[in-house]
Protein backbone atom coordinates (compact mmCIF):
# COMPACT_ATOMS: atom_id res chain seq x y z
CA UNK A 1 0.00 0.00 0.00
CA UNK A 2 1.25 3.48 -0.90
CA UNK A 3 0.17 7.10 -0.32
CA UNK A 4 1.80 9.66 -2.66
CA UNK A 5 4.44 7.07 -3.44
CA UNK A 6 5.22 6.47 0.26
CA UNK A 7 5.11 2.84 1.35
CA UNK A 8 2.70 2.11 4.21
CA UNK A 9 4.05 -0.99 5.88
CA UNK A 10 1.54 -3.74 6.68
CA UNK A 11 1.94 -3.58 10.46
CA UNK A 12 0.08 -2.24 13.47
CA UNK A 13 0.35 0.13 16.41
CA UNK A 14 -0.24 -1.39 19.82
CA UNK A 15 -2.08 0.88 22.26
CA UNK A 16 -3.13 0.41 25.86
CA UNK A 17 -5.92 1.55 28.16
CA UNK A 18 -5.61 4.73 30.22
CA UNK A 19 -7.80 7.06 32.26
CA UNK A 20 -8.26 10.44 30.60
CA UNK A 21 -9.77 13.80 31.51
CA UNK A 22 -10.23 17.06 29.58
CA UNK A 23 -9.90 20.47 31.23
CA UNK A 24 -10.72 23.86 29.71
CA UNK A 25 -8.18 26.47 30.81
CA UNK A 26 -9.26 30.07 30.22
CA UNK A 27 -7.62 33.43 30.93
CA UNK A 28 -8.08 37.12 30.17
CA UNK A 29 -6.02 36.76 26.96
CA UNK A 30 -5.28 33.87 24.61
CA UNK A 31 -1.57 34.21 25.39
CA UNK A 32 -2.09 33.80 29.13
CA UNK A 33 -4.44 30.85 28.57
CA UNK A 34 -1.77 29.19 26.39
CA UNK A 35 0.86 29.75 29.08
CA UNK A 36 -1.29 28.15 31.79
CA UNK A 37 -2.23 25.22 29.54
CA UNK A 38 1.42 24.66 28.62
CA UNK A 39 2.56 24.70 32.25
CA UNK A 40 -0.19 22.27 33.27
CA UNK A 41 0.86 19.75 30.63
CA UNK A 42 4.60 19.85 31.30
CA UNK A 43 6.78 16.81 32.15
CA UNK A 44 4.12 14.48 30.77
CA UNK A 45 5.46 12.66 27.71
CA UNK A 46 5.23 9.03 28.83
CA UNK A 47 4.15 7.21 31.97
CA UNK A 48 7.32 5.13 31.60
CA UNK A 49 9.05 7.86 33.58
CA UNK A 50 6.72 10.85 33.84
CA UNK A 51 3.90 11.24 36.40
CA UNK A 52 1.32 11.50 33.58
CA UNK A 53 0.81 11.86 29.86
CA UNK A 54 -0.69 15.20 28.88
CA UNK A 55 -1.00 17.73 26.10
CA UNK A 56 -3.01 20.58 24.61
CA UNK A 57 -6.01 19.37 22.62
CA UNK A 58 -7.47 22.49 21.03
CA UNK A 59 -8.13 26.22 21.26
CA UNK A 60 -11.61 27.40 22.28
CA UNK A 61 -12.70 30.97 21.36
CA UNK A 62 -14.28 33.19 23.99
CA UNK A 63 -17.79 32.82 22.59
CA UNK A 64 -17.68 29.09 23.39
CA UNK A 65 -16.34 29.15 26.96
CA UNK A 66 -18.33 29.34 30.24
CA UNK A 67 -16.71 32.62 31.35
CA UNK A 68 -16.54 34.31 27.94
CA UNK A 69 -12.75 34.29 27.78
CA UNK A 70 -10.40 32.48 25.38
CA UNK A 71 -9.09 29.11 26.44
CA UNK A 72 -7.37 25.84 25.62
CA UNK A 73 -8.57 22.31 26.26
CA UNK A 74 -5.91 20.10 27.76
CA UNK A 75 -5.95 16.34 28.28
CA UNK A 76 -4.31 14.56 31.21
CA UNK A 77 -3.94 10.78 31.25
CA UNK A 78 -2.87 8.18 33.78
CA UNK A 79 -3.21 4.47 34.38
CA UNK A 80 -5.51 4.69 37.43
CA UNK A 81 -8.20 6.92 38.92
CA UNK A 82 -6.11 7.44 42.06
CA UNK A 83 -3.05 8.62 40.16
CA UNK A 84 -5.12 10.77 37.79
CA UNK A 85 -6.75 12.43 40.81
CA UNK A 86 -3.31 13.19 42.21
CA UNK A 87 -2.15 14.69 38.91
CA UNK A 88 -5.17 16.96 38.64
CA UNK A 89 -4.56 18.28 42.16
CA UNK A 90 -0.91 18.91 41.33
CA UNK A 91 -1.36 20.39 37.88
CA UNK A 92 -4.44 22.54 38.50
CA UNK A 93 -3.23 23.58 41.94
CA UNK A 94 0.38 24.35 41.03
CA UNK A 95 0.19 25.30 37.34
CA UNK A 96 -3.26 26.85 36.72
CA UNK A 97 -4.19 28.39 40.07
CA UNK A 98 -0.76 30.06 40.06
CA UNK A 99 -1.08 31.32 36.46
CA UNK A 100 -2.19 34.95 35.93
CA UNK A 101 -6.00 35.31 35.48
CA UNK A 102 -6.44 31.57 34.69
CA UNK A 103 -9.52 29.45 35.44
CA UNK A 104 -10.25 25.73 35.06
CA UNK A 105 -13.50 24.14 33.86
CA UNK A 106 -14.54 20.55 33.27
CA UNK A 107 -14.61 19.59 29.59
CA UNK A 108 -15.63 15.93 29.73
CA UNK A 109 -19.14 14.89 30.71
CA UNK A 110 -19.02 11.58 32.53
CA UNK A 111 -20.67 9.73 35.40
CA UNK A 112 -17.19 9.18 36.81
CA UNK A 113 -15.79 12.34 38.36
CA UNK A 114 -12.89 13.63 40.43
CA UNK A 115 -13.72 16.23 43.10
CA UNK A 116 -10.58 18.24 42.36
CA UNK A 117 -12.13 21.70 42.50
CA UNK A 118 -13.87 20.98 45.79
CA UNK A 119 -10.58 19.87 47.35
CA UNK A 120 -8.69 22.87 45.98
CA UNK A 121 -11.28 25.27 47.38
CA UNK A 122 -9.79 24.81 50.85
CA UNK A 123 -6.79 26.79 49.63
CA UNK A 124 -9.07 29.78 50.17
CA UNK A 125 -8.59 29.34 53.93
CA UNK A 126 -12.23 30.03 54.72
CA UNK A 127 -12.57 32.94 52.30
CA UNK A 128 -13.60 30.72 49.38
CA UNK A 129 -17.09 30.99 47.92
CA UNK A 130 -19.33 28.85 45.73
CA UNK A 131 -20.87 30.39 42.60
CA UNK A 132 -22.70 29.24 39.49
CA UNK A 133 -21.41 29.97 36.01
CA UNK A 134 -23.20 28.67 32.93
CA UNK A 135 -25.06 26.16 35.11
CA UNK A 136 -21.81 24.84 36.59
CA UNK A 137 -20.87 24.55 40.26
CA UNK A 138 -17.76 26.70 40.60
CA UNK A 139 -15.47 27.37 43.55
CA UNK A 140 -14.20 30.93 43.76
CA UNK A 141 -10.86 31.15 45.59
CA UNK A 142 -9.47 34.62 46.44
CA UNK A 143 -5.87 35.05 45.28
CA UNK A 144 -3.67 38.12 44.78
CA UNK A 145 -4.72 38.73 41.16
CA UNK A 146 -8.45 38.34 41.81
CA UNK A 147 -10.52 35.16 42.25
CA UNK A 148 -9.40 31.81 40.88
CA UNK A 149 -12.38 29.94 39.44
CA UNK A 150 -12.34 26.14 39.34
CA UNK A 151 -15.17 23.76 38.60
CA UNK A 152 -16.07 21.50 41.50
CA UNK A 153 -15.85 18.19 39.63
CA UNK A 154 -13.95 16.93 36.58
CA UNK A 155 -15.15 13.99 34.51
CA UNK A 156 -12.89 11.20 33.34
CA UNK A 157 -13.23 8.06 31.24
CA UNK A 158 -11.36 5.10 29.81
CA UNK A 159 -9.24 6.20 26.88
CA UNK A 160 -6.50 4.77 24.68
CA UNK A 161 -2.80 5.66 24.82
CA UNK A 162 0.10 4.61 22.65
CA UNK A 163 -1.36 4.98 19.19
CA UNK A 164 1.66 5.58 17.00
CA UNK A 165 3.40 5.55 13.66
CA UNK A 166 7.01 5.87 12.47
CA UNK A 167 8.10 8.27 9.75
CA UNK A 168 11.13 7.05 7.77
CA UNK A 169 12.63 9.82 5.65
CA UNK A 170 15.71 10.30 3.48
CA UNK A 171 17.37 12.53 6.10
CA UNK A 172 16.84 14.10 9.51
CA UNK A 173 15.50 17.47 8.35
CA UNK A 174 12.99 15.84 6.02
CA UNK A 175 11.84 13.65 8.89
CA UNK A 176 11.43 16.68 11.14
CA UNK A 177 9.37 18.51 8.50
CA UNK A 178 7.12 15.48 7.98
CA UNK A 179 6.67 14.97 11.70
CA UNK A 180 5.73 18.61 12.17
CA UNK A 181 3.19 18.34 9.36
CA UNK A 182 1.75 15.23 11.00
CA UNK A 183 1.46 16.89 14.41
CA UNK A 184 -0.26 19.92 12.88
CA UNK A 185 -2.82 17.66 11.18
CA UNK A 186 -3.45 15.69 14.36
CA UNK A 187 -4.08 18.93 16.27
CA UNK A 188 -7.28 19.28 14.24
CA UNK A 189 -8.63 15.98 15.58
CA UNK A 190 -10.56 16.85 18.73
CA UNK A 191 -9.98 14.49 21.62
CA UNK A 192 -6.44 13.49 20.63
CA UNK A 193 -3.05 14.71 21.84
CA UNK A 194 0.58 14.11 20.92
CA UNK A 195 2.24 14.31 24.36
CA UNK A 196 5.92 14.24 23.39
CA UNK A 197 8.02 17.42 22.85
CA UNK A 198 6.64 19.22 19.83
CA UNK A 199 4.45 16.13 19.34
CA UNK A 200 7.48 14.21 18.05
CA UNK A 201 9.26 11.25 19.61
CA UNK A 202 13.02 11.35 19.07
CA UNK A 203 13.81 8.37 21.31
CA UNK A 204 11.57 5.42 20.56
CA UNK A 205 11.56 2.69 23.18
CA UNK A 206 10.72 -0.97 23.54
CA UNK A 207 9.19 -2.95 26.39
CA UNK A 208 11.94 -4.11 28.74
CA UNK A 209 15.61 -4.47 27.86
CA UNK A 210 17.88 -6.92 26.10
CA UNK A 211 20.70 -6.41 28.61
CA UNK A 212 19.36 -4.96 31.86
CA UNK A 213 16.57 -6.68 33.80
CA UNK A 214 15.90 -3.60 35.95
CA UNK A 215 14.78 -1.46 32.99
CA UNK A 216 11.03 -1.28 32.18
CA UNK A 217 11.89 0.22 28.77
CA UNK A 218 15.01 0.82 26.70
CA UNK A 219 16.16 2.11 23.33
CA UNK A 220 14.52 0.55 20.29
CA UNK A 221 17.75 -0.47 18.61
CA UNK A 222 15.98 -1.76 15.52
CA UNK A 223 14.79 1.79 14.78
CA UNK A 224 18.02 3.68 15.55
CA UNK A 225 19.61 5.16 12.42
CA UNK A 226 23.15 4.96 13.86
CA UNK A 227 22.78 1.24 14.54
CA UNK A 228 21.65 0.17 11.08
CA UNK A 229 24.98 -1.58 10.39
CA UNK A 230 25.29 -3.11 13.86
CA UNK A 231 21.92 -4.80 14.51
CA UNK A 232 19.11 -6.54 12.66
CA UNK A 233 17.61 -3.17 11.75
CA UNK A 234 14.04 -2.38 10.70
CA UNK A 235 15.23 0.75 8.88
CA UNK A 236 15.66 0.66 5.15
CA UNK A 237 19.11 1.47 3.79
CA UNK A 238 18.13 4.79 2.19
CA UNK A 239 16.45 6.21 5.35
CA UNK A 240 18.47 8.40 7.70
CA UNK A 241 15.68 10.32 9.41
CA UNK A 242 13.32 8.42 11.72
CA UNK A 243 10.73 9.94 14.05
CA UNK A 244 7.76 8.49 15.90
CA UNK A 245 4.42 10.14 16.56
CA UNK A 246 2.61 8.91 19.69
CA UNK A 247 -1.08 9.68 20.20
CA UNK A 248 -3.38 9.49 23.23
CA UNK A 249 -7.13 9.84 22.74
CA UNK A 250 -10.57 9.64 24.25
CA UNK A 251 -11.17 6.30 22.54
CA UNK A 252 -9.72 3.98 19.92
CA UNK A 253 -11.66 5.52 17.05
CA UNK A 254 -10.33 8.98 17.87
CA UNK A 255 -6.76 7.65 17.99
CA UNK A 256 -7.25 5.94 14.63
CA UNK A 257 -8.62 9.15 13.09
CA UNK A 258 -5.58 11.03 14.41
CA UNK A 259 -3.18 8.40 13.07
CA UNK A 260 -4.80 8.59 9.64
CA UNK A 261 -4.65 12.40 9.56
CA UNK A 262 -1.01 12.40 10.65
CA UNK A 263 0.06 9.76 8.16
CA UNK A 264 -1.61 11.51 5.22
CA UNK A 265 0.09 14.78 6.19
CA UNK A 266 3.51 13.14 6.57
CA UNK A 267 3.18 11.46 3.18
CA UNK A 268 2.73 14.86 1.53
CA UNK A 269 6.38 15.73 2.24
CA UNK A 270 8.88 14.98 -0.50
CA UNK A 271 11.59 12.65 0.76
CA UNK A 272 9.41 10.60 3.10
CA UNK A 273 10.03 6.98 2.16
CA UNK A 274 7.97 4.80 4.45
CA UNK A 275 5.45 4.76 7.29
CA UNK A 276 5.64 2.02 9.90
CA UNK A 277 4.43 1.55 13.48
CA UNK A 278 5.51 0.19 16.84
CA UNK A 279 4.13 -2.91 18.50
CA UNK A 280 5.32 -5.37 21.09
CA UNK A 281 3.47 -8.57 20.20
CA UNK A 282 0.73 -7.93 22.75
CA UNK A 283 3.08 -7.20 25.66
CA UNK A 284 1.94 -3.58 25.96
CA UNK A 285 -1.81 -3.45 25.40
CA UNK A 286 -4.90 -4.78 23.69
CA UNK A 287 -5.66 -1.90 21.28
CA UNK A 288 -4.47 -3.11 17.88
CA UNK A 289 -4.54 -0.46 15.14
CA UNK A 290 -3.44 -1.79 11.76
CA UNK A 291 -2.08 0.88 9.43
CA UNK A 292 -3.79 -0.50 6.32
CA UNK A 293 -7.16 -0.60 8.08
CA UNK A 294 -7.03 3.16 8.64
CA UNK A 295 -7.65 3.83 4.94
Amino acid sequence: MEINGVEIRNTYAEGFGIKVTRILVTAVTQELAKIAATEATGYATSVIGCPAEAGIDCFVPEENTPDGRPGYVIMICHASKKLLDHELMERIGMCILTAPTAAAFNCLESEEVLKTGFKLSYFGDGFQDEVEIDGRKIHSIPIMSGDFLVESEFGFKDGVAGGNFFILAKDQLTGVKAAQMAVAAISNVEGAITPFPGGMVASGSKVGSNEYAFLPASTNEKMCVTLKDKVDSDIREDADGVFEIVIDGLDEETVKAAMKAGIVAACSVDGVLEISAGNFEGKLGSAIMNLHDLF
